[in-house]
């Protein structure tokens, strides 16, 4: 700790100097505490000395040296770090072990920060209450397991606090640092000894990560790093001298294993300290006084393999973070890691950086094409920068993500875990890339039946990239090779998908379900529809097989709120239709910092209520409320949330989070988004506009019915029973007759459109807005955010809105429509895209045919919706704003109405359309 040798007024020390008080005054508590009474003080005024005198902490209670460091040293105080500088000193002072904080700010250009002993202990309590949860505490809304070890060749042991996966991503957590060990100190006060990274996601994992986020809320330089492939390892200092290193949360040997991954990280540093002239004392010593976390990746193939090949002269520990010992994520910059590494032995991961969010996304997607970066197979890249929290954030702090290629290493893996069953003698479960893992298995029975010692090897981490390798050259190509000419054929999409709901009774499922139903007619079995009295499990299984032969998606719609239903469910599936992927829809029964179970409960009991008799076995409107009350509680209690790392919910390959607190409209919009991005070949090109969702869900909640009803609780039997007579959409018909007489037909044509290619409307976007201002691009940027851009374009050329008074033009595109022939487009036309115009509200693109063969428009201005600001405003609302622009063209500005010009010069671009009429749902 370094301190000015002031006479300054402190709270704590008086009037006195620092220096006037005996050194057995001082302890680090006094010291912080003076330090907090200090403002920063820039190290470039001219009112201070070249040098200054300071006071240096040790790690002992009154162990205390004074130093003269050069004028450039900061005080650092608790304040934020954005202003940490990411380049080493010109000209780095020599390395001093015995003065930690000099060397970390004078010779890494890093910054030194104690900790906060009160911010320490409020997280240790958050901690503490999280890993209760369960056990009868209740203030947590997270899961934290807090685990002891005693630390190797020391009397003192430490704590390990791990959150499950799914925690990371609340974001109310109390850090959400991967990888925290603290120490219990003498006095009952705590502190933070090892300190990971905040947890990082993959590129689109979650809405932070998406570019667009990117793009508004980080700022370069973008530091990328290679992502070396091993694992984990931190190495810390304890307050006895003691060398800390450990895994991701353990610590020392285990019994489970012969070597621990710890303990074979420190043999390595031994190894390197070695090499270097230093030992682990004083690598301990610098460490715990320097208030740093080293973070390095083991690459050890003597020791375990993981996909990448790290053998030789390659393996050993790679450097990639130092991060301070804080409640708060704070990481040193590549260059001062780099200069760590050199220091004390550690090799060196890659580092470049990137200036834009552009050129960092076209260097990424780049290396993703080939697969390779400088001539080595890669796993993906860790980017580094500074980010905040929004656009109304001030602050900026260190922020990462992740850019990993999932193929061909998932497909690795996969091959890694068949050989480990077939060893076994189990069945390998292939769930991607069918038909050469099927290769990979016979070739792997080969070898194993030829050398069975391979396979005892095998389990113990050994020859799975030999296996691998020999098998890609016995077929003459490479994993990413396969993985292109998969894409290219099509081979490995999914062809059945099961949703499969978990849920309590008045979540919304059913009605979610139903606006799927409505939009792309998925298959829906309800169980509460089957009249079966035996067997009812396996007969909801066989009914949604069945369903499956003629619908590509079918919910498996019952609350599968319990673990043993969803086993259940993929098991009897499995018998007709081994080759389904399920994905859960999920209903989240937790939210941070909230009470959720009872406002779920309020919630849920009120939609029940409303509805009245509308359900199959749930009879609100003349059922006894006390029993329906009690079979909903019922429910609640018995519901276990999902479990993706262990069985039966690993099972599931891919998972929807869904807000049971949300109406149905948000929650079939989050489906539909995802399933999209996962399915579209399933789903079809074209996805529903915000109209079409509203629709959609006005119908699940209006217009459907039940017929078949249950009496729960009394005989157990059904009333009415037969099969459900639901709404469903209507088939392909241009007009029905009226009811009454004399009446108008009614066309069942919702409109006719001409369809546009969603991308290249969005990139015609992006590339209008990328070099224009903030203020320009901040209604763009608003609805990309908030995910309010349509996910399929068109220009609406006539609406049945308007069919008696645009009789004539109805007729045209009528007639047109009977004397095309199924499944052909009924004209193709060009498209010119003119402008983007926009308030507050809505945003659209002003534009017009090149040749527009005989078709009219009915709409005053042609024109194709982008996006609306919030479900309350209509895109129908596009017409009115375009009036109100051609009406004020003249003084834009003033109407609150913005315009940019698309093209090249503004001179707008050109781009195929196909009409068609787009049929009521």
């Amino acid at each position: 700790m370094l301190l000015h040798s002031t006479s300054r007024l402190s709270p704590l020390l008086g009037l006195r100097s620092v220096y006037s008080l005996p050194q057995h005054q001082l302890t680090k508590l006094s010291i912080r505490r003076y330090i907090s009474s200090l403002k920063p003080r820039q190290t470039t005024s001219h009112n201070y000395p070249s040098t200054i005198n300071c006071i240096y902490a040790g790690r002992y209670p009154g162990h205390f040296t004074t130093k003269t460091l050069p004028r450039t040293s900061f005080i650092h105080t608790s304040s934020p770090l954005h202003w940490v500088n990411r380049e080493i000193p010109e000209s780095p002072v020599p390395l001093d072990i015995e003065n930690a904080p000099m060397s970390v700010t004078e010779r890494y250009g890093a910054p030194f920060q104690e900790q906060d002993q009160n911010e320490v202990n409020e997280l240790i309590k958050a901690l503490t209450d999280g890993s209760k949860r369960g056990g009868g505490s209740k203030k947590a809304s997270f899961s934290c397991r807090r685990s002891e070890y005693a630390v190797h060749n020391s009397k003192l042991s430490v704590h390990s606090w791990k959150f499950q996966d799914w925690d990371y991503k609340k974001r109310d957590l109390p850090t959400k640092a991967r990888g925290l060990f603290t120490l219990k100190a003498v006095g009952g006060n705590s502190q933070i000894v090892t300190r990971g990274y905040d947890k990082f996601f993959n590129i689109g994992e979650v809405a932070q990560t998406q570019w667009s986020w990117i793009e508004e809320n980080t700022k370069a330089p973008y530091e990328v790093t290679l992502k070396e492939n091993g694992c984990i390892i931190f190495i810390s200092g304890l307050p006895d001298g003691t060398l800390l290193v450990c895994s991701k949360h353990s610590t020392g040997p285990r019994g489970d294993v012969a070597k621990s991954h710890s303990m074979v990280g420190d043999a390595w540093i031994e190894d390197q300290l070695k090499k270097v002239g230093k030992t682990r004392d004083q690598f301990a010593k610098f460490l715990y006084n320097a208030n740093i976390t080293a973070v390095a990746e083991l690459c050890d193939d003597s020791f375990e393999e993981h996909i990448l090949a790290y053998d030789g002269d390659d393996a050993g520990l790679y450097l990639h973070g130092i991060n301070m010992n804080l409640p708060v994520f704070a990481t040193w910059s590549g260059p001062q890691v780099q200069a760590f590494a050199d220091d004390w032995g550690f090799k060196k991961i890659e580092i470049f950086d990137k200036q834009t969010v552009p050129e960092l996304k076209e260097f990424l997607e780049g290396v993703g094409e080939s697969g390779e970066w400088n001539g080595r197979a890669v796993e993906g890249f860790v980017i580094r920068c500074k980010a905040r929290h929004g656009p109304n954030d001030p602050e900026w702090h260190d922020w990462f993500f992740k850019y990993k290629f999932e193929e061909p290493y998932l497909m690795y893996r996969q091959w890694r875990e068949v050989t480990k069953a077939i060893i076994g003698g189990k069945q390998p479960r292939i769930r991607k890339h069918k038909q050469i893992t099927e290769k990979y298995v016979a070739y792997a029975r080969e070898q194993l039946r030829k050398s069975p010692a391979i396979g005892k090897e095998f389990m113990n981490n050994h020859g799975i990239i030999a296996m691998r390798d020999g098998f890609l050259a016995s077929i003459g190509t490479s994993g990413h090779a396969i993985v292109k000419a998969e894409e290219a054929s099509g081979e490995d999409k999914a062809k059945s998908v099961v949703l499969v709901p978990i849920a309590t009774i008045g979540c919304g499922k059913t009605t979610v379900a139903l606006g799927l139903v409505k939009l792309f007619g998925v298959g829906h079995i309800q169980n509460d529809n089957l009249t079966v009295r035996k067997g009812k499990p396996e007969a909801f299984a066989s009914a949604i097989a069945a369903a499956l032969n003629d619908h590509p998606i079918c919910v498996a719609d019952r609350n599968n709120h319990q673990k043993r239903e969803r086993e259940q469910l993929f098991r009897d599936v499995s018998k007709f239709n081994p080759d389904v992927e399920y994905v859960a829809l999920h209903y989240v029964h937790y939210k941070p910092g909230e009470d959720v179970v009872s406002k779920i409960r309020e919630k849920n009991q009120k939609r029940i209520f409303d509805r009245g008799d509308n359900h199959q076995t749930i009879h609100s409107g003349t059922g006894s409320k006390q029993e329906i009350i009690g079979i909903m509680e019922g429910f609640i209690q018995r519901f276990q949330a999902l479990d993706v790392e262990s069985d039966p919910d690993s099972h599931f390959d891919l998972i929807i989070d869904l807000d049971p607190l949300a109406e149905s409209r948000e929650n079939l919009e989050t489906v539909v988004a995802k399933l999209h991005e996962h399915y579209p070949h399933l789903l079809g090109e074209e996805m529903p506009s915000a109209d079409d969702l509203d629709e959609a869900n006005q119908w699940a909640l209006s217009d459907y019915t039940v017929d078949v009803q249950h009496v729960i609780g009394r005989t157990g039997g059904s009333s009415n029973a037969g099969p459900s007579r639901q709404k469903h959409p209507q088939k392909e018909k241009a007009v029905v007759q009226g009811k009454g007489e004399g009446k108008a037909k009614q066309p069942l044509v919702e409109y006719y459109a001409v369809r546009l290619r969603a991308p290249v409307i969005n990139v015609a976007l992006d590339q209008a807005f990328t070099s224009k201002p903030a203020e320009v691009r901040q209604f763009y940027l608003q609805l990309k955010n908030s995910r309010r851009i349509q996910p399929g374009f068109h220009i609406t050329m006539a609406h049945r809105i308007n069919f008696k008074k645009q009789a004539d033009l109805w007729e045209h595109y009528e007639k047109l429509r009977q004397e095309t022939p199924h499944g052909k487009d009924m004209d193709e036309l060009e498209v010119k895209l003119e402008r983007v115009v926009w308030d507050n509200r809505i945003m659209a693109i002003v534009a017009s045919l090149v040749d527009d063969k005989g078709h009219e428009c009915g709409n005053q201005f042609m024109h194709i919706t982008i996006g609306t600001a919030d479900s309350t405003v209509k895109p129908k609302e596009s017409n009115d704003l375009l009036r109100f622009w051609n009406d004020n063209r003249d003084n834009l500005e003033e109407a609150g109405i913005k315009e940019v010009l698309l093209g090249k010069n503004g001179e707008g671009i050109i781009t195929p359309g196909l009409l068609n009429a787009v049929m009521g749902r």
